[in-house]
Parts: C-alpha cells; sequence; structure tokens
C-alpha cells in the first residue's frame, strides 16, 4: 500500500484556534509538571529511593500522559481522528519493520564510521566486550529514549509547528529546539557548547527527512535515534576504551562520557546522511510504496 507523508496539520474550520498556541507551548510543561507531582509521593513512599530515581519514575509518568492525551489533542487542535496513523505510528507491519531496520542500518553505519575513526587516529582501542546486562540496558535504550524521543520531535511537535510555519520551516525549527532542549553543562566551554548543538541540529534534520523518506513512517527515525543511543552505549560500554588524552574535537564533549554526535567524525557523518537524503527536502516528496 501506498503511504504519504503526513500532511500539515490543520484546524477545525480551516482557521487557527483563538490561544492555539499558547495551548500548544504549555502542554508539553503541563505533561512534565504533572509527572513530576505525581512521582513526589514515591519519595515518602520508598525512602531508599535516590532523587534521580524519582525523577526517572516522573518522566515515564509523564510519557504516559503524553501517550494518553495525544489522541484528543490530535482530534481538537489539528482535526485528526487517527491520531496514530498521523503521527507515523499505526503503519502495516511490514511498513514498519523495513522503516526500522532502515534506520538502524544507517545508525549502525555512523556508529562505523566513528569508531574506525576512533581506532585509526589512535584515540581508542578495542575494549573487553559486553555483558548481557549491557545489552539488555542497549535494547532498552534504542527502544525507549528513540521512541519517546521521536514520538514527541518528528511525530508531535513538528506537526504542531506546521500549523504555523508550513513544513519546510517547520523541519528546520523542530531541529532547532530538539538540539537546544537538550542539557549540557558548560565546564568544557562555549565552543564544545557549540558544536554539540551544531550536531544536534543536525541529527534533528536528518531524523526528519528519515521519517520523509520513509512515507510519514516514524519507525525509521526511531531505529535511527534509537541505534545511535544504544549502539554507542555498547561501544563505550566495553566494545572500545577511549584514550584518556582522547582529543575532544574527535571524540566529541561531554569528559568521561562523550557524545560523539559534537564531535568532526559525527558532524562528518551526519553531513554525509543529508547529502544523501537531499532528495527528500522538498515539501511533497513522492509517496513510497510499503508492502500491503
Amino acid at each position: 500500500m501506498g503511504l504519504t507523508p503526513p500532511p500539515a496539520p490543520v484546524t477545525h474550520g480551516g482557521g487557527r484556534r483563538p490561544g492555539g498556541w499558547l495551548l500548544a507551548v504549555g502542554y508539553l510543561p503541563l505533561l512534565l509538571l504533572s509527572g513530576w507531582l505525581l512521582a513526589r509521593p514515591l519519595a515518602l513512599l520508598a525512602p531508599g529511593l535516590r532523587p534521580d530515581q524519582v525523577n526517572l519514575a516522573g518522566t515515564l509518568v509523564s510519557f504516559a500522559l503524553l501517550l494518553l492525551t495525544l489522541p484528543a489533542w490530535l482530534r481538537r487542535r489539528w482535526g485528526e481522528p487517527r491520531a496514530w496513523r498521523r503521527l507515523g505510528v499505526a503503519v502495516p507491519l511490514p511498513a514498519a519493520l523495513q522503516a526500522l531496520l532502515r534506520g538502524l542500518l544507517k545508525a549502525l553505519l555512523l556508529l562505523a564510521l566513528v569508531c574506525a575513526g576512533l581506532l585509526l587516529g589512535g584515540a581508542a582501542r578495542t575494549g573487553p566486550g559486553i555483558t548481557p546486562a549491557q545489552l539488555a540496558n542497549a535494547l532498552a535504550l534504542m527502544l525507549g529514549v528513540g521512541f519517546a524521543e521521536e514520538l514527541l520531535f518528528r511525530g508531535w511537535l513538528w506537526g504542531e509547528l506546521a500549523l504555523g510555519l508550513g513544513g519546510q520551516r517547520a523541519l528546520l525549527a523542530q531541529a532547532l529546539i530538539f538540539s537546544l532542549v537538550h542539557p549540557y553543562p558548560l565546564a568544557q566551554g562555549w565552543l564544545a557548547l557549540l558544536a554539540l548543538k551544531g550536531g544536534l541540529l543536525l541529527l534533528g534534520i536528518a531524523l526528519a527527512l528519515q521519517r520523509r523518506s520513509d512515507g510519514g513512517v516514524l519507525w525509521g527515525a526511531v531505529g535511527l535515534h534509537g541505534g545511535l543511543v544504544g549502539g554507542w552505549f555498547l561501544l563505550q560500554g566495553g566494545l572500545i576504551s577511549l584514550s584518556p588524552g582522547a582529543p575532544l574535537w574527535l571524540v566529541g564533549p561531554g569528559g568521561a562520557s562523550p557524545n560523539p554526535i559534537g564531535g568532526l567524525l559525527g558532524w562528518l557523518g551526519l553531513a554525509a546522511l543529508l547529502a544523501v537524503r537531499r532528495r527528500w527536502w522538498g515539501e511533497n516528496p513522492k509517496p513510497i510504496q510499503a508492502s500491503p
């Protein structure tokens, strides 16, 4: 069956709801605040929990609230009764698996580029290997972080921004917001911060183009994003060992846990991916054909 990229959201009556943008801006902070408040009793019921564990529970509650409220949100704001299909989640299984595997393959190629560059440049050496527990954690990161962030940024946020900006400017805007909201301490200076934010901006664009190239299916972006997160976790966890004096410009900022997205290798890999995806810059790409 043919799967077309999701069109820009529309509002009832073809116009913008009064106060709609104010409502949209407050939607996510309200979910985060609700999750944080609902998780506070855990600190009293289980005093042994660390603050970061309570905060993680609050994040999970916020995500659950997002899943529960998105269908009603899309009906009211976008005039869309089929929320999960519009967001690229509820698609035929063959189309979802094909997109997911394409995304994972691109993540593997990007990580292979980074790994080869670090080993050949003397910034890393082969490690002792990984444990089954690390592999399980990597899979959880791949599915959890990949799905949650792609649903939020390349699903809801991109569509929400398209209400007022149009698909093309919204594509760039969602990538910019994606890069800005990821926290980063300034201990390594402003250049490291700018390098990381620039890499995240490129990644946000690449993920949007991945969804566009998959005809609106979200699972390719989930595979690409989750594959990078989970794959880098495995590389750092034991597949390679970074040298103590590895240059920041090569391995990326982050200190003991560097993020290669902000390093030269990450920038080169993402730039190459964007070059390959240049045909999908247009707002109305040709729909792909997916198996029924």
